[in-house]
């Protein structure tokens, strides 16, 4: 009883971080819309601000475990910050092209994105409840993707899929790559869009105004790395990924609030089904692990 009391102060803690990493997730619509600037232009300086301060978390906890924690990339992590860094381009364009709300939702799909891709790449099994949300999902998508045709929106909804695609190729390399130093692959990952930015467009032509906001940007996404980094390290991971999802909502608020963006109503009826989809898997993962705890207690 008093071990379940002792760990209470740290799971609330772990929940609030990860809320909070959502929440700052979720501006990121909010914030690419807001800036006038071209994608790779926002990637460049969202990339450059971020790796800054990311590599000085990464020092600090590598300082903090005694020098541990390897910053040795090898193949394998350079793979990922290669993988991550064009993820993050298709990611970021998506929002110029399209509803918040519908690259918000359609990266929600990324979990069964991921294990349908485990499945066909390394035969790693998934459940009929996977199988199940996923094809609830996959009409949810196939509704608002539809409703793109000959609305100009088409293009960005295709950017978010490949998006999501990205996203879940990235997630299996990080599980079958153990021992990978994941988050400094990150900040790699972050840096090399800084210098593709750099030879490709011209990141130093932006106005006062979106040089104040891509700084915001660039800490706003190193902000969110650090707090679901330490916030997932303090609570299960099926309860990190239910409040993860929590990122959609606050995406679909923050652009109503700041944007006073409407989707349109096929858009929010596929958005809506995929929701459901999503919330009911994770909550019902979220209920077996809070019973196999209990059960084990």
């Amino acid at each position: 009883m008093s071990g379940t009391t002792d760990l209470a102060p740290e799971r609330t803690l772990g929940i609030m971080l990860v809320s909070a990493s959502a929440a700052v997730f979720g501006l990121t619509g909010v914030l690419t819309k807001s800036i006038h600037a071209d994608p790779l232009t926002i990637t460049c300086w969202r990339g450059f601000v971020g790796s800054i301060l990311i590599t000085f978390y990464v020092l600090w906890r590598r300082q903090r475990s005694g020098g541990r924690e390897s910053l040795r990339l090898g193949w394998r992590g350079w793979l990922l910050a290669i993988e991550g860094a064009l993820a993050s381009i298709a990611f970021i364009s998506a929002f110029k092209f399209t509803f918040v709300a519908n690259v918000a939702i359609i990266y929600a799909t990324a979990p069964f994105v991921t294990a349908l891709l485990a499945f066909l790449l390394v035969g790693e099994r998934f459940r009929l409840q996977t199988l199940a949300a996923a094809a609830i999902s996959l009409c949810g998508v196939a509704i608002m993707v539809g409703s793109g045709f000959g609305t100009g929106h088409l293009f960005g909804d295709g950017l978010a899929l490949l998006m999501t695609v990205g996203s879940a190729l990235y997630m299996i390399m990080v599980r079958a790559f153990r021992g990978t130093p994941v988050v400094w692959a990150g900040a790699v990952s972050a840096f090399l869009l800084f210098v593709l930015g750099w030879f490709v467009t011209n990141p130093l032509a932006v106005s006062p105004r979106d040089a104040v906001l891509l700084v915001g940007f660039g800490a706003s996404f190193a902000l969110a790395s650090i707090l679901w980094t330490e916030g997932a390290r303090l609570i299960p991971a099926a309860e990190s990924g239910l409040l993860g999802s929590a990122e959609v909502p606050f995406a679909i608020l923050f652009a109503f609030l700041f944007l006073a963006e409407i989707p349109p109503a096929a858009s929010m009826t596929g958005g809506a089904i995929v929701l459901c989809a999503v919330f009911a898997h994770a909550g019902r993962d979220w209920l077996l692990a809070r019973q196999q705890r209990a059960a084990n207690a």
